[in-house]
């Protein structure tokens, strides 16, 4: 156990907004300092997707035991879908008290939620540099229907409204000068990156 507790750090944005492809290259410059925390999910697992690795899969009936039992900081139910996230206390807890830094990546109404209960935590939201260019990149990735897209951008428009929550702001004009940034503030609080 180290003698300092780690800091609980939220990374926030809409959806298509670059997310996935940020998060590891911010995650690669403190390797072992900064851990992703690996979120629960009822929804099956997508094709290459490795249990414990991309998301701990569980059954709706496991899920629905460990949220009775407490051992959530915060879930959700996406999109409407029936599919439920969430984040597990001992992937965040355990890792705190060693010393270690924690990412979640979770949405606004999640960030509220682990807020709550740290409120020290770290926040950050990455947005893009407006909704016009969102919604390109959305429909530039060719995953979701028409309908999928536009409820995308409501939920986008929404959780916009709420950026002005979170300690840091950073717009996703370049991946490069997102991952600086995001690297930036967190060596100003203390992380050192390694290698």
């Amino acid at each position: 156990m180290s003698d300092q507790p780690g800091q609980l750090v939220i990374i926030s944005g809409p959806s298509g907004v670059g997310k996935s492809t940020i998060v590891p290259l911010v995650l690669s410059h403190f390797r072992g300092g900064l851990v992703p925390s690996v979120s629960a999910t009822t929804r099956p697992p997508r094709p290459g997707e490795v249990d414990g690795k991309n998301y701990h899969f569980l059954s709706a009936a496991e899920f629905r035991r460990r949220l009775t039992e407490g051992e959530f900081l915060e879930s959700v139910e996406v999109f409407g879908r029936g599919h439920w996230y969430g984040t597990l206390k001992d992937e965040v807890i355990p890792r705190l008290r060693r010393g270690v830094w924690v990412m979640l990546e979770i949405d606004v109404d999640g960030a509220r939620r682990v807020l709550d209960e740290y409120p020290s935590a770290l926040t950050i939201f990455i947005e893009p540099s407006s909704m016009h260019e969102l919604e390109r990149r959305l429909r530039a990735r060719k995953t979701d229907t028409e309908e999928a897209i536009q409820r995308r951008l409501t939920v986008a428009a929404e959780e916009m409204q709420r950026a002005g929550e979170y300690r840091y702001r950073v717009v996703n004009d370049t991946i490069d000068g997102a991952v600086a940034e995001i690297c930036s503030v967190l060596q100003d609080r203390g992380l050192r990156p390694t290698g």
